[in-house]
């Protein structure tokens, strides 16, 4: 047997055990530049609070609380509740005032930053192929928002209506990329193990170390992130196209391998 079919037989005895598909959502299932589409949802969400916070404090309380989110090692505790504890432990309003405009906010105002994604009609067709298959499809979102503006995210790519097996959220979720333990999250509550999985994301660092404990990974790379921090070998790579040819690939799960 040559070293390219060898190869081969590996790549091909992987892809029959996969069962379970995880995809990021910003710059993967819904291509955006994210520096840009954070700018924006700063100016849409300080006006609405700027009567209890100023702008600039409120961004920096803001960012403080989302960096305790993605340092917590306690799984005992929401990232909602590390958000809260964090944000309210230093910023000098109550949650009674300002946690309702928040939502509303969510509820309401983030549907107008649509305009700063740009959709792919092809994730919807990944999506569907996958579960059409009968793989688990898992929305591996990096859980620092709420579900409502997950929601309104899923809603901008296309597959709003599709049934997920998982979206992660900030409700639903203890851990946030780049831990390992936030897909080990995931692997726990599926019941599944990390060679059944590949994990599609766009992000070098944070999807990339999904690989390092078992799962196969593919780098999306039509709006790639690399923060050029440590180095990540990715098992396939390509374009949200390339993707699609991919999942098209992959073998339909019998009836008892593909039941959720």
């Amino acid at each position: 047997m040559t070293a390219c079919e060898s190869y081969y037989r590996r790549v091909t005895a992987l892809k029959t055990a996969l069962n379970t598909l995880l995809f990021d959502l910003d710059g993967t299932l819904l291509p955006l530049e994210l520096d840009v589409f954070m700018k924006g949802y700063f100016r849409a969400l300080l006006p609405r609070i700027s009567h209890l916070l100023e702008p600039e404090t409120a961004t920096k309380e803001i960012w403080a609380a989302t960096a305790a989110m993605i340092r917590n090692e306690d799984p005992n505790l929401t990232n909602e509740q590390v958000f809260k504890a964090a944000f309210f432990g230093r910023a000098a309003v109550t949650e009674e005032d300002i946690w309702p405009l928040f939502d509303e906010f969510y509820r309401r105002d983030f549907a107008e930053l649509r305009s700063l994604s740009e959709p792919s009609a092809i994730s919807r067709e990944i999506c569907r192929n996958a579960l059409e298959k009968g793989y688990r499809v898992v929305v591996a979102t990096n859980p620092i928002f709420p579900e409502t503006a997950i929601r309104w995210r899923l809603e901008w790519a296309g597959v709003g209506d599709l049934p997920f097996d998982l979206v992660t959220t900030m409700e639903n979720s203890h851990f946030c990329k780049p831990s390992p333990k936030y897909y080990v999250e995931i692997m726990d509550k599926l019941g599944v193990s990390p060679f059944e999985c590949i994990m599609f994301g766009n992000d070098v660092q944070e999807d990339g170390v999904a690989g390092k404990i078992g799962m196969q990974t593919y780098l999306v790379t039509d709006c790639l992130i690399d923060r050029g921090v440590g180095h990540l070998e990715f098992d396939h790579r390509g374009t949200l196209a390339d993707a699609r040819a991919f999942v098209e690939a992959l073998p339909m799960l019998s009836e008892t391998e593909g039941s959720h």
